[in-house]
C-alpha cells in the first residue's frame, strides 16, 4: 500500500501507557503530520473509545499501534527472586506487588477492533505479526507498519508483507521494539537505516533520538521517508504524561537501557530504581512489567520520581513544554529549511 501522502514528515511515536492520547494524536494529523494511538496494555474497549474520540477529533487519517505477543520464556525462579528483592520497595511505597503473569495483551481482541475501525495504518511491536493478520489488514485497506531494530527485522517484515518499516535505533526511549530481547548492542539510527535501506526497498520511518528540526533533516537525508518522534512530544499539553515524568524531561540527566521495571530492554532517565535493580532484573516480560505495576502507579500518585519508569530518549534534553502542532510545523520547516528546500 502506498506511504500516506504527508504534509510534515513527522509522525507520533505511539507511547503506551499513558503519554499517547486522542488529542495529541488529533493534534499531530491536524498540523499535518501522522498521528498515533497506543493501544498497548489498554483493554479493547478503551481503545474503541479512543478511536472513536479520535474521529471526533480529527477526520485525516492515523494510525494504531499493537503489541505482538510471544510465547513467555521467563524463569519463574529467576522471577520469584527478583520479587523477594523488591519487597522492600514494596513495603516502603505502602502497596503489594502486582501478579507477575503472561498475558498477550489481548491480541485477538484489539486486532478486531482495528479490522473493524479500519485506522489507515496498523503499527506493531516486539515482533512479527502472523502473516494471517497482515492478511487481514490489507483485505481492510489498512497498511500495516513493523518496527525494526536489525536488517534481519526488516528482511524478515519485508517478507512478511510489510508496507513501511519503523526503523528504531539505539538511542529511542522506551522499550525496543526488537522481535526478541536478546540485550545485544543496539545498533545507532543513523547507520541502521543505511543497512536496512541495504537490505528492503520499503519506506523507512526513521525512530531514535530525533526531537527537533535539525535531527528529522539528518534522517530524511540518510533515506527515511518520515521522522517518528515520541520523546520530543512528551512535554506538549495534549500528551498524557504524569506530572513527575514531566519533571525529570527537558534537562541533562543520563539515560540507560533497563529491564527492572517491565523485563524488557527501555531507555528511561536514571533513576534509583533503575540504578539499584537493573543488575538484577531477569529478563521476562510481561511478567515484570506486572509485577511492578502496583509500584510505578504509587509512585506517580505520589510524585517519587526514583520509583518510576521515565522513559525517555537520549535527546529527551531537547523537549519542550509548547503545543504538539506548534512543534509538528516547527520541526518540518527547521528540517526542509536545514536540507535547503522550500519551506
Amino acid at each position: 500500500m502506498e506511504f500516506p501522502l504527508l504534509e510534515r514528515p513527522i509522525v507520533a511515536a505511539p507511547m503506551a501507557g499513558g503519554p499517547s492520547t486522542p488529542a495529541l494524536a488529533a493534534a499531530v494529523c491536524e498540523a499535518g503530520g501522522l498521528g498515533f494511538l497506543a493501544a498497548g496494555y489498554l483493554t479493547p474497549e478503551k481503545l474503541e473509545d479512543d478511536i472513536r474520540e479520535l474521529r471526533r477529533a480529527t477526520a485525516l487519517p492515523f494510525g494504531v499501534n499493537l503489541f505482538v505477543p510471544s510465547p513467555s520464556t521467563a524463569d519463574p525462579v529467576a522471577v520469584e527472586a527478583y520479587a523477594a528483592r523488591l519487597q522492600p520497595e514494596a513495603e516502603r511505597l505502602g502497596v503489594a506487588l502486582g501478579d507477575p503473569h503472561w498475558s498477550d495483551d489481548a491480541w485477538d481482541a484489539k486486532l478486531e477492533v482495528v479490522l473493524a475501525a479500519q485506522p489507515a495504518i496498523v503499527s506493531t511491536t516486539f515482533g512479527l505479526p502472523p502473516i494471517a493478520a497482515v492478511e487481514r489488514l490489507h483485505a481492510r485497506s489498512i497498511a500495516v507498519w513493523c518496527t525494526v531494530t536489525t536488517p534481519d527485522e526488516a528482511s524478515r517484515a519485508a517478507a512478511a508483507g510489510a508496507d513501511a518499516l519503523v526503523v528504531q535505533g539505539a538511542e529511542a526511549g522506551g522499550h525496543r521494539g526488537s522481535f526478541v530481547d536478546g540485550g545485544g548492542e543496539a545498533i545507532a539510527l543513523l547507520p541502521l537505516l543505511r543497512l536496512v535501506r541495504g537490505e528492503v526497498d520499503l519506506p523507512l520511518v526513521a525512530a531514535g533520538g530525533i526531537a527537533d528540526g535539525t535531527g528529522v533533516a539528518a534522517v530524511l537525508a540518510a533515506g527515511a521517508r518520515a521522522a517518528q518522534i515520541g520523546t520530543g512530544l512528551l512535554l506538549t499539553p495534549e500528551a498524557g504524561t504524569s506530572d513527575v515524568h514531566r519533571r525529570a524531561l527537558g534537562g541533562d540527566a543520563a539515560t540507560a537501557v533497563t529491564r527492572a521495571f517491565s523485563g524488557r530492554s527501555a531507555r528511561g532517565i536514571v533513576n534509583r530504581f533503575l540504578a539499584e535493580h537493573s543488575g538484577a532484573a531477569p529478563a521476562a516480560y510481561p511478567e515484570v512489567h506486572y509485577l511492578t505495576a502496583p509500584l510505578r502507579a504509587q509512585a506517580r500518585r505520589t510524585g517519587d520520581a526514583d520509583a518510576v519508569n521515565l522513559w525517555a530518549g537520549q535527546a529527551h534534553g531537547l523537549a519542550e513544554a509548547a503545543p504538539a502542532a506548534e512543534l509538528v510545523v516547527r520541526w518540518s520547516i527547521d528540517a526542509l529549511v536545514a536540507l535547503g528546500r522550500d519551506a
